[in-house]
């Protein structure tokens, strides 16, 4: 575009993991392309980039027309949304190498940010706070470890009702993993964002250092929030330790914005006037990696 000035383009590709086989149980397929849109929508929009276009890639054994249409449909709603160009993309039937009725998806973005407003880490200081914004479940990591619970553990089936969360088994594991877009650019526009961390595998852990400067880690008060209901309920049907959970799943934090100290409430007020349940969660500090606080 004529108007970017010095425009540096972002890519990513990746895909929605194990989640696939609770769409095979459950024969729903449109939250899926919707959840491989959104991550990769999130994955470049913590250097700051908006999405240009998109690519889709579904192989399977033999070829579903029905189930095709309701994957590509949710990929072409969820780019609609995030105003994503859906460019094209490859459709492979190779039957001796899937299961009937099985397929696996891989997704590609490109994007584009202004040289001058590129998210590195490299403004990130010591003191700067952490601000949390809520995941809508467990996006698309963890469900290895979630259908196994859920399945073996739990002897639940997708129809059925997920205790003490409500929905069937099928609406909860199926929650469309959230994209951040237009949440966080308006932040990132004004300038007030110095790193963004999205949650995916590896959990806060794993993801949130990765966008801090060496010899900076982060102090995450466990406090600040209260995981939800579907989370509590895993971890006490599986007998999955604290720890484990936290780097498992995102537990509740989508994204983590991390922002001057002197910004944090004008951000957070800026954020729940915009509806979002966002609010503060620790704060960066000398050292490295994630150091938990319980207080």
């Amino acid at each position: 575009p004529a108007d970017v000035e010095s425009p540096v383009l972002v890519s990513s590709a990746d895909g929605v993991g194990t989640k696939l086989k609770v769409a095979f149980e459950a024969g729903r397929h449109d939250t899926i392309g919707q959840c491989l849109v959104n991550h990769c929508v999130n994955d470049i929009l913590v250097q700051g980039a908006r999405p240009l276009f998109f690519l889709d890639y579904l192989a399977t054994g033999v070829m579903d027309e029905a189930v095709v249409t309701e994957v590509v449909s949710g990929i072409a709603q969820a780019c609609r949304e995030n105003r994503c160009a859906l460019l094209g993309g490859e459709t492979a039937q190779m039957p001796d190498f899937y299961e009937d009725h099985e397929y696996d998806l891989a997704g590609f973005i490109v994007g584009l940010v202004p040289q001058a407003r590129v998210l590195d880490g490299s403004a990130v200081r010591e003191g700067d706070v952490l601000i949390g914004l809520p995941s809508s479940g467990l996006h698309t990591n963890g469900y290895t470890l979630a259908r196994r619970i859920v399945f073996d553990h739990m002897g639940l089936s997708v129809d059925d009702e997920f205790p003490e969360v409500g929905g069937t088994v099928a609406e909860q594991l199926l929650a469309v993993h959230r994209s951040y877009l237009d949440v966080v650019t308006p932040l990132v526009d004004d300038g007030l964002v110095y790193a963004l961390a999205h949650i995916t595998g590896g959990g806060i852990p794993g993801n949130l250092p990765r966008v801090l400067p060496e010899g900076l880690g982060a102090r995450v008060d466990r406090t600040s929030w209260r995981p939800p209901r579907l989370f509590r309920v895993l971890e006490r049907a599986g007998g999955v330790d604290s720890e484990e959970m936290y780097r498992v799943f995102n537990m509740g934090v989508g994204m983590i914005v991390v922002v001057d100290s002197s910004r944090a409430d004008e951000v957070v007020a800026r954020l729940q006037q915009g509806g979002e349940a966002a609010w503060i969660m620790g704060d960066v500090a000398s050292g490295s990696g994630v150091t938990w606080s319980d207080a």
